[in-house]
């Protein structure tokens, strides 16, 4: 027995997710992390390695995670796949029956959702393809000459090259949006459709007065011969298991058909055909058409049904905050992802604060008339009692302030980064904590704990210094609970060195 997960289940999930960002459900967080990929992998930089989706992998990123960034509703959009109008492309257009049995006729895509056919235009403005200038001469179509650049509610050609296209027009991208959310290959779709006035018009386009979507496209399959005087032939009813669509036919010089269209949607259809039964046309070698079914509603009435919109983009700007210091500078990151409802640290509730730091931090306090020396990514430590020593990672150092964060991974208590046991480490299995008491020592400085010093600010030479997280006895922890909630993305990436006028944007992509 053979069974599938259909686009239909995607959509839902996919929105869904946005909605739990929406009405705050649940709470999603942007983390980078990792400054030293080069010890995991020496290609890491040109041929980042995939993460491993297990228990043991989830650990480990955690134990490398540096800082939080909340993500919002203003965040994330459903997003679609970007094809952009090109003078000369031939067009896929929107068909009920696109399959694997019936393929779409321009790019002869096994589904509706991968075939082109939608377009964005150089304006940002969005439209469906309802006929690509098909006929039994031009069985895939022909080239589109004409731009869309119409919001006419109703669909028509763009021009008068006579292409044959007929486009609907459907949405345009706002300028807010534009940046946060269009990228390469994806363009976003509106996060409110249903509810914004803003696609009033465009929702009730596609519903007549009984609320069922109207009919808007016939094919001519077979042009007939021999039917009759030239001119257009009204009021063609439209049979099937709905009602009140009729159509009006055109008959050229050549007595066959030169064109079909809509001339009432009428409602309810999931089948139709032309009933030329009480026509006046001679049927001696009669036409063919195919009535094109719309989407549940109509076109332009669920755009995410219609577009198929199973995918999300996450937008997030990681930029150095003055009161907020989260995001570390003058060293590199070279992991980014998303993390699910994550709890404050030592605590049961969950992270509710804009951006966190997941690293500790010491305040360090240098010996009279030196500096001390730390270089990123180096090992220090502290000898805590007799044959015990707490040993950690720089992820960064703040001369000015004398603070420094750092992680503590497996890799320093014995373990590789592939996660071979070292049978006798430098500093023992267990990881030992620092304390506020003893020298901490660097490579070739050493420094001790400001223990007198707590807050979250700092005060120098009548500036105020912030600090992004709380210290208490000159130590700081985390302000996440380590392993808390549920890793729901990873991407390694190629290293970002990070300074302090810097500023990155993050575009993630979650496929449903």
């Amino acid at each position: 027995m053979s069974a599938i997960i259909t686009d239909q289940f995607r959509i839902s999930t996919a929105l869904d997710f946005i909605d739990r960002i929406k009405t705050s459900r649940d709470s999603y967080y942007l983390f980078t992390g990792l400054s030293n990929p080069e010890e995991y992998a020496t290609d890491w930089n040109t041929n980042p390695p995939a993460f491993r989706d297990s228990f043991d992998e989830e650990n480990k990123v955690w134990e490398t995670m540096f800082s939080l960034k909340k993500i919002s509703s203003e965040d994330v959009r459903p997003v679609i796949r970007k094809y952009d109008w090109q003078s000369g492309t031939t067009y896929d257009m929107y068909h009920h029956k696109i399959s694997v049995d019936s393929r779409s006729f321009a790019t002869e895509s096994t589904s509706l959702y991968s075939s082109k056919y939608y377009v964005i235009n150089k304006d940002f403005r969005v439209y469906i393809c309802l006929n690509n200038g098909y006929d039994p001469q031009n069985e895939k179509g022909r080239p589109s000459l004409d731009e869309p650049t119409f919001v006419d509610l109703e669909p028509r050609s763009a021009g008068t090259s006579g292409d044959g296209y007929i486009w609907k027009y459907l949405y345009t991208i706002k300028p807010s949006e534009v940046l946060k959310f269009d990228s390469t290959n994806y363009i976003p779709v509106p996060i409110d459709w249903f509810t914004s006035n803003d696609y009033k018009e465009v929702r009730e386009n596609a519903l007549p007065s009984s609320g069922s979507g109207q009919l808007k496209t016939i094919l001519v399959k077979n042009f007939g011969t021999d039917l009759g005087d030239p001119g257009t032939y009204s009021n063609i009813p439209i049979l099937g298991d709905g009602t009140g669509a009729t159509a009006a036919i055109v008959i050229g010089t050549d007595r066959k058909v030169e064109r079909i269209f809509i001339t009432s949607g009428g409602s309810g259809y999931t089948y139709g055909i032309v009933d030329l039964r009480n026509s006046t046309l001679n049927l001696s070698t009669p036409p063919e058409f195919e009535v094109i079914i719309p989407p549940k509603g109509g076109h332009g009435a669920d755009i995410y049904r219609e577009l198929g919109a199973k995918n999300v983009l996450i937008y997030s700007r990681i930029e150095n905050d003055v009161q907020d210091p989260d995001f570390i500078v003058n060293n590199k990151i070279a992991r980014i992802g998303i993390v699910q409802n994550p709890l404050s640290y030592d605590s049961t509730a969950e992270l509710n604060k804009s951006k966190a730091s997941a690293v500790g931090a010491i305040k360090i306090k240098a010996p009279d008339n030196e500096t001390v020396s730390v270089k990123e990514n180096s090992f220090f430590t502290q000898t805590v009692g007799v044959g015990i020593t707490a040993v950690g990672r720089v992820v960064s150092y703040d001369k000015p302030t004398g603070v420094l964060k750092y992680w503590q991974d497996r890799t320093q208590v014995g373990f590789t980064t592939d996660g071979i046991i070292n049978p006798n480490p430098s500093y023992g299995i267990g990881l030992v904590q620092f304390n506020s008491q003893n020298i901490i020592n660097f490579e070739t400085t050493s420094g001790s704990v400001d223990a007198i010093f707590s807050g979250d600010t700092l005060a120098i030479n009548n500036n105020t210094y912030y600090l992004g997280q709380t210290f208490q006895s000159g130590l700081s922890n985390p302000e996440v609970e380590y392993y808390s909630g549920e890793i729901i993305y990873v991407d390694n990436r190629p290293s970002i060195s990070r300074s302090l006028n810097q500023k990155e944007d993050i575009k993630i992509i979650l496929q449903f």
